[in-house]
């Protein structure tokens, strides 16, 4: 069984190899038939026109794999829309890159005036894009219009009661000592109450308070920002003028716009270029050690998934290193437990890994016939399908057929989100332990990050415990518990996690790359 694993694994990284090669040298298509997206190699970058050398630059051309599928500060859970609300969008508090901790943004002081009452005061200069002054009923409004979308159930559920207490204060009650006031505060981006009223479509129109405005979007192919001239924050005010966002989905197609100056930086780079970036004097690349799980969805809620023992036999069944080698060429730390082990609070009770035998003894404890079992994993990216294909062989080697089906990135996203699949290669990032249990497990974020839709009682009972627990090392070990109970439980395969790596033109200055993904583009320029 192993011997037949290394030949797949041999002659799988072989034509790897060969379609980077080929890739190299042909102009990528996108994959999505029904839209008019020109070559992914061209870009429309105008050449320079005569000016001295040492006029230094004002754009930014950024490179990202897929197209985010709204500008929208809400209607989502897509890392991809998260990279432009960002840009323009703010909020009370923001999360620091570095620590992942809360800090203050639009707010200029706050106060906790009993276990359950808070208040915050904002600065009293802030400008929306379209000229508006932003007051306190702005952000009362943006808080309870984030409350009309399933996708924000885990950050907007929290307040009991919330009131405008005089032009720049609100006031908030929770419903009993409440953990993640301020992380949850960083996800409530506030928009005009005005365009709320009027039904603005805030993914048409994405006004808010950021650093950079929205200026257009030519789908499949680029969205552009310009600098908000009247931003209020004087330490972070945008350097660059004008950013472009350029969709790009082939990996090697990324790397050379970056080597061919047609894109200045890469979100995604496609790790079996790595080498040959880092090796470049003109080519920054910088990596940290991330927040993001990736894992092979399972839904929970359609068959032979339901199964709890069939559910285990597909975990033992699939090699994280295997996995992780051939879709990032080993970028990453394969997965040992159901959650990231970055964060304080896991545990590595009852998980398990490879195992062929176990898994056959699993399968057939499950009473499932893997005869009669063929199911599809929906992929979206070039890693993740490689991703799939060494599952899919691993699978066969215990007599479990998996098709696999490659979407586009929103129709993908739809599917994963709305439970329309039966596995998938996906993931999720967050900034706490908190928010990736409860985006990941909890009942009330199914339709949201709960892709695999767990739906269990005492997981919700013990997630909703450690939202109240105040106390961090109470807290903590109320999440070793759920997590020691969610690996056994077993509701997908975690494959592994990721490393956050960014390649940029080494011209460029003040790149902080977050754990999370997260670059403040408001403070990136290019040097002297």
């Amino acid at each position: 069984m192993k011997s037949t694993t290394k030949k797949f694994l041999a002659l799988l990284m072989a034509a790897l190899m060969t379609c980077a090669l080929f890739n190299a040298c042909a102009k990528a298509k996108a994959d999505d038939p029904a839209a008019d997206v020109p070559d992914e190699t061209q870009t429309d970058v105008k050449e320079p026109e005569d000016t001295p050398e040492a006029e230094k630059r004002t754009d930014l051309v950024i490179a990202m794999e897929s197209e985010p599928p709204t500008l929208h500060p809400f209607d989502h859970t897509a890392v991809t829309a998260g990279y432009m609300n960002a840009l323009t969008y703010n909020s009370l508090f923001k999360t620091d890159p570095v620590t992942l901790e809360p800090v203050p943004d639009l707010c200029e002081s706050w106060q906790q005036v009993d276990d359950v009452t808070w208040q915050f005061k904002i600065y009293e200069n802030i400008l929306f894009h379209d000229g508006t002054h932003m007051t306190a009923e702005d952000v009362a409004a943006s808080m309870e219009y984030a409350r009309e979308y399933p996708t924000t159930k885990q950050y907007s559920s929290f307040w009991t009661s919330l009131s405008v207490v005089d032009t720049y204060t609100i006031q908030l009650t929770t419903d009993g000592p409440y953990a993640l006031t301020m992380v949850d505060m960083s996800s409530l981006k506030v928009v005009p109450k005005a365009l709320i009223e009027a039904g603005n479509d805030f993914n048409q129109n994405p006004i808010g308070s950021g650093p950079y405005k929205f200026v257009s979007q030519t789908l499949g192919d680029k969205i552009e920002f310009e600098a908000f001239d009247e931003y209020f924050d004087a330490a972070h005010q945008p350097k660059l003028e004008k950013l472009t966002w350029r969709i790009i989905p082939e990996g090697s197609s990324r790397t050379i716009a970056l080597e061919a100056g047609e894109a200045d930086f890469i979100i995604e780079v496609e790790t079996n270029d790595l080498d040959r970036l880092k090796a470049s004097e003109n080519v920054e690349v910088q990596t940290v050690s991330g927040t993001r799980m990736n894992y092979f969805l399972m839904n929970n809620e359609v068959a032979p998934f339901d199964n709890k023992d069939f559910r285990k036999a597909v975990n033992a069944a699939i090699d994280r290193e295997a996995v992780l080698t051939v879709a990032l060429n080993g970028e990453g730390k394969a997965a040992a437990a159901a959650c990231p082990s970055v964060f304080a609070g896991t545990s590595l009770e009852n998980a398990e890994g490879y195992d062929p035998a176990k898994a056959l003894e699993y399968l057939e404890k499950s009473g499932v016939d893997p005869s009669t079992v063929t199911f599809s994993c929906i992929v979206a990216t070039d890693a993740t399908r490689r991703a799939a294909e060494v599952i899919q062989a691993y699978l066969q080697e215990i007599g479990l057929e998996m098709t696999i089906e490659s979407l586009d990135y929103a129709a993908w996203l739809n599917d994963v989100m709305g439970g329309h699949c039966n596995t998938a290669v996906t993931g999720y990032t967050s900034t706490t332990l908190d928010r990736y249990l409860n985006g990941t497990f909890h009942t009330s974020a199914i339709d949201a990050a709960n892709q695999s839709r767990v739906r269990d009682a005492h997981i919700d009972e013990l997630l909703d415990l450690g939202l109240t627990q105040t106390d961090e090392e109470e807290r903590n070990a109320t999440y070793q518990e759920v997590t020691a109970y969610i690996n056994e439980l077993t509701p997908y395969v975690p494959l592994y996690e990721s490393v956050v790596t960014r390649a940029y033109n080494a011209g460029l200055q003040g790149v902080v790359v977050g754990a999370s993904g997260t670059v403040r583009f408001e403070d990136v320029s290019w040097a002297e």
